[in-house]
């Protein structure tokens, strides 16, 4: 018991320290939807990015869920979701090609720092991740209708407070506050799952599967074993880890570029995707069609790559550190 009182308690710390960072973030946005929605101004914002999400068969508003995304991270996306629910209701092949968009391209300030100060430049990395975004989504949105399969309505687990968005001041920050206890409970339950999944062997196992798809497309053996970590465990820890060996010496530039492209593409393969289906996404697209398109996507960007000249690489995609 004293070990399992232990360990619930560095959960319980690590998920506050979490959530005081997103918080921080999230707050001051979820102000702005709120002044946005008191004035009916969502429908120009979201404007401008109406011709993406029609492409995509997405309601405009969308727009404004990808863009905070990006700027932000998925909980924040979520958040402003479900403040647009009321208004807009979305099948289950919608809220997957929502998820994929959300999955492949978030948190870029941040998630593309980290891989500009490995080596990997900045603009190029926001370029795939955004064009493997829309690519990926508009491929899914083509099988869907096609198929016609996903055209029942979105099932969501993460509940709020339907009355966030509506009435007074207060009720509004009444629900909001629901709303964020909501987020903590669900960090709090991705933390201790990850904590299990590690202590059975299970992201052990699902490393050594990975690990020969990396070799295969051209990821070098050091650079794929911190590769699989980034996939299973988020960008911030693969990202980190190639950061230390970047300084050390131990990783070639190529290798660095080619693994922080594929984790910008595919990251976080439990915890990321467990948060999309807590808003109707479909394992199909989440899940399966993400690693399935990276991997295609690397095998094509690692021949392009090797055929680009020298100076070209270290002017574009990676630094001459």
């Amino acid at each position: 018991m004293t070990k399992l009182f232990t360990t619930l308690k560095a959960i319980f710390h690590e998920t506050v320290d979490a959530c005081l960072q997103l918080f921080k973030i999230m707050i001051p946005v979820l102000v702005l939807v709120k002044v946005l929605q008191e004035f009916g101004l969502i429908r120009y914002l979201a404007w401008p990015l109406e011709p993406i999400m029609g492409a995509l068969g997405l309601p405009a508003e969308m727009g404004l869920v990808w863009a905070t995304t990006l700027i932000n991270n998925i909980y924040t996306g979520m958040i402003v979701l479900t403040s647009l629910i009321g208004d807009v209701h979305l099948t289950a092949a919608q809220a997957t090609v929502l998820g994929v968009l959300m999955l492949v391209a978030h948190g870029l300030p941040v998630e593309t720092a980290i891989a500009d100060r490995s080596g990997a430049r900045f603009l190029f990395q926001c370029f795939v991740r955004m064009t493997g975004a829309f690519v990926l989504a508009w491929l899914l949105h083509l099988i869907y209708s096609a198929s016609g399969t996903l055209s029942g309505p979105a099932v969501m687990l993460f509940q709020t407070d339907p009355t966030a968005g509506t009435g007074s001041i207060a009720s509004w920050a009444l629900g909001q506050i629901r709303n964020l206890a909501s987020i903590f409970c669900i960090i709090f339950a991705l933390i201790s799952i990850m904590r299990v999944l590690g202590a059975i062997g299970a992201i052990d196992l699902m490393n050594r599967i990975l690990k020969p798809v990396l070799d295969l497309i051209g990821i070098g053996p050091k650079a794929s074993a911190i590769t699989v970590i980034g996939l299973t465990m988020g960008l911030s820890y693969g990202g980190g880890l190639i950061i230390s060996e970047a300084r050390n010496g131990s990783l070639g530039k190529e290798d660095i570029f080619y693994s922080l492209t594929f984790m910008g593409l595919c990251h976080s393969l439990i915890e990321d995707t467990l948060l999309i289906i807590l808003i109707g996404g479909h394992l199909s697209g989440v899940l399966w069609g993400r690693l399935i398109f990276a991997i295609l996507a690397m095998t094509i960007i690692v021949q392009i790559v090797r055929r680009v000249p020298e100076r070209a690489r270290t002017a574009y995609l990676w630094t001459g550190k």
